[in-house]
């Protein structure tokens, strides 16, 4: 090989080289495993593919609660990512970082980048937002919980529509008894069903201060007498094996996934292991149940799932980057394709109505459910979403108390007392350190 050929070699390596550096990363922390995670990782090589300046790089860290704990670390050790996908309950103690955060409306006022807010669903992005609608973190995925239903075993006993209030799942959950069902439902995340949503369903209020939305000297109110009256009535229910407690966050599935219940309430994005579990058999997916005793037209239920979050520290290049990403990201297309993969909500009006477009909800009963139970009513203060201090301690309170009801051990009144107690500690806790 002649030495000009080698010359004319080299300058190419390191032009290609040039061009590979010139690119620039942005690390993206996330708390995706399974199927979910391969998908990260393929959103992210399309966005990478479709572009020549950005290379987004998705980093898995384990659980929501090992992702928020890694990045508050290496925020501390000044080796933070750009973007942390973090989890609902994250968002008070995010927003209350001000010096770590960059708020997502500002990240796209800096770069220029175009940003419609009213693009997406408020019912998605009230949790998001500051009280004057202003976008803290760029939603991702969001679900909220639905009332699933054993078809087959409706069927059976005869009953043709699923109970939409709490007075037809007595009757109802009798019926499927009756025809020899073990149990009426069970439930998951039970304070994220029985607590938070049942206080936003039936507009309620779980604390003061627009559940948290107005500042951090919140004081919770759950005990009030609609909650009380509700756990109570799943306490008694309990005892006559109406309703059977299969454990905390999604421990209680397989209760349903066997047939020993016929209902269960859960996350919008549970369809696809509901699915892949109960093969042949059909499943139904409705609204949330409300109290007509206390409401005539239920709310929105509000959100779980998680939303990205920026952290300072890094180049405008990479803002940059992220800021494109997030307009990717939002797009219609992308937005729709991951909507139907994974049952969480679209995060925009143009996803949802490109999905609908497209056929996905008449070919797949039941997965608009939870789109149109989170759009039937405008957000009130009490349906807007939660923003609590340490609610992810909170949370495990309630787990706690609930239990006890249960298992016939305290009375609704006392548990709910106590966890209001307890929870208000946390809140304390939580004020002191900002």
């Amino acid at each position: 090989m002649s030495m000009k050929h080698l010359v004319g070699l080299a300058v190419t390596a390191a032009l290609a080289s040039a061009s590979v550096q010139a690119k620039t990363e942005v690390e993206w922390w996330h708390a995706m495993g399974g199927a979910l995670g391969q998908k990260v990782n393929a959103i992210a090589a399309d966005f990478n593919a479709s572009q020549s300046n950005y290379v987004i790089k998705p980093v898995y860290k384990g659980s929501y609660a090992e992702t928020m704990t890694s990045a508050i670390a290496a925020f501390r050790a000044k080796e933070q990512p750009a973007i942390v996908q973090v989890f609902e309950v994250g968002t008070a103690t995010m927003m209350g970082a001000e010096k770590a955060i960059y708020p997502v409306y500002q990240l796209m006022e800096d770069t220029k980048e175009p940003f419609t807010p009213d693009n997406y669903l408020a019912a998605v992005t009230g949790y998001y937002t500051t009280n004057d609608g202003k976008m803290l973190s760029m939603p991702f995925n969001s679900s909220t919980p639905v009332l699933y239903y054993n078809k087959d075993m409706f069927q059976k006993a005869g009953i043709t529509q699923p109970p939409a209030t709490w007075k037809e799942m007595d009757a109802i959950s009798r019926k499927l008894i009756e025809s020899g069902a073990k149990c009426g439902f069970t439930t998951t995340w039970q304070s994220w069903t029985q607590i938070e949503n049942f206080g936003a369903r039936n507009n309620l209020p779980l604390a003061t201060n627009n559940n948290g939305f107005k500042g951090n000297d919140t004081e919770f109110t759950f005990n009030s007498e609609p909650f009380i009256k509700h756990i109570a009535q799943i306490g008694e229910w309990s005892k006559e094996g109406i309703f059977k407690y299969g454990g905390r966050q999604s421990d209680g599935m397989p209760l349903f996934y066997t047939q020993e219940c016929a209902m269960t309430m859960g996350s919008s994005a549970g369809l696809a292991g509901i699915k892949e579990n109960m093969k042949g058999i059909n499943v139904g997916v409705a609204q949330l149940p409300y109290d007509d005793t206390v409401i005539d037209k239920p709310q929105n239920t509000i959100i779980g799932g998680a939303s990205l979050w920026v952290l300072q520290g890094h180049t405008k290049d990479e803002y940059k980057g992220v800021a494109k990403f997030f307009s990717y990201l939002s797009s219609p297309e992308v937005q729709a394709d991951w909507h139907q993969f994974s049952g969480y909500l679209p995060i925009t009006k143009q996803a949802y109505e490109l999905t609908q477009k497209q056929g996905f909800y008449q070919s797949n009963p039941g997965t608009d459910t939870a789109v149109l139970q989170m759009t039937s009513s405008a957000p009130t203060a009490n349906s807007k979403g939660l923003r609590f201090g340490n609610f992810l301690q909170t949370r495990d309170i309630i787990n706690e108390e609930l239990e006890a009801v249960w298992a016939g051990k305290q009375s609704a009144k006392t548990a709910l007392n106590n966890a209001v107690r307890r929870g208000d500690e946390q809140l304390r806790r939580f004020e002191r350190t900002q």
